[in-house]
């Protein structure tokens, strides 16, 4: 079994025990103005957890991809997100920062990161062998969604059923793959495409899920798929079945609707539980053309810059 297999089946104790963690010193207080940064996989987390955090009312909250951090803006907190704690630009962001910082990180407490950062979140229980990241990224959202009060319990428990569920649509049937989100899972839709990028070298797209029908639906058709987390806008899906792409949305524990065919039925799954089963759908495209998802071409387990 590759090491990013054994990763993935993992996720839900592993974002049982980061919730754990959710009283931890550091993390966003309620009213503090938050500015989130990450790169890659980190930074779709931060976009989804700002978009859930002033959901909730806990205050403003900004995501920005580490590079693009607007120093000059004032904020309360700055929160960075980075897996092995030696991204280059995460630690450009925490070295210039003015405001208190704290970094989550899946290595250890002694690494740059951690050295720069006022507080220092470590889940080493859930980095990874995998150059791809998966349940990194999806447990520091678990650890920032408890902190926020969501049942991780529950979540877990959805994400057990997504280890295990067939998947949606197989691979060998797909030439082309978009993922769509609303709110908070836009960041999550972001996510998946990026996977199937990384360990497959797959074509694939997302957008927020009100804004693929003003253009990006023009790619839809036979052989292609939409798959959407979260809220599905009214019509849409009909608008993609009448181009002749599949849609697939989880709608129930142990189910999808998936080319027309409604399988399940229980509660939706959390979006956060889906992703797993997008992650698997990359991983199996990448196995499926001989490809090692642990090792994809051209990608390293850290970005770091001279």
């Amino acid at each position: 079994m590759s090491h990013v297999k054994a990763e993935l089946a993992s996720q839900p104790d592993c974002w049982r025990r980061a919730a754990e963690l959710s009283a931890a010193d550091g993390l966003p207080a309620t009213g503090e103005r938050t500015a989130v940064v990450g790169c890659g996989t980190s930074w779709f987390m931060a976009k989804a957890y700002a978009a859930l955090r002033e959901q909730a009312g806990h205050g403003e909250t900004d995501a920005f991809q580490a590079s693009e951090f607007p120093a000059a803006r004032p904020y309360d907190r700055i929160l960075a997100i980075t897996r092995s704690g030696t991204t280059t630009e995460v630690l450009d962001v925490l070295a210039a920062a003015k405001a208190p910082t704290t970094v989550i990180t899946g290595e250890p407490a002694g690494n740059p990161a951690a050295g720069l950062a006022r507080s220092t979140i470590a889940l080493p229980f859930a980095d990874e062998r995998s150059v791809v990241q998966t349940r990194f990224a999806t447990s520091a959202l678990a650890l920032l969604r408890a902190h926020l009060g969501a049942d991780i319990e529950a979540i877990a428990a959805d994400a057990e059923v997504a280890v295990r569920l067939p998947l949606p649509v197989h691979p060998a049937l797909v030439e082309q793959v978009t993922f769509l989100g609303r709110g908070w899972t836009v960041g999550l839709a972001d996510e998946a495409a990026l996977k199937c990028r990384e360990a497959a070298m797959f074509w694939a797209e997302s957008y927020p899920a009100m804004d693929y029908r003003h253009g990006p639906i023009a790619v839809a058709g036979p052989r292609r798929v939409v798959w959407a987390f979260g809220e599905i806008p009214p019509g849409l899906r009909e608008q993609v079945e009448a181009t002749g792409a599949a849609f697939v949305h989880s709608r129930f524990n142990g189910g999808y609707a998936a080319l027309g065919r409604w399988t399940g039925g229980r509660a939706p799954l959390d979006p956060m539980a889906d992703l797993i089963v997008a992650q698997r759908f990359a991983v199996l495209l990448a196995t499926s053309q001989g490809l090692d998802p642990d090792t994809p071409r051209n990608l390293t387990r850290s970005v770091v810059l001279t």
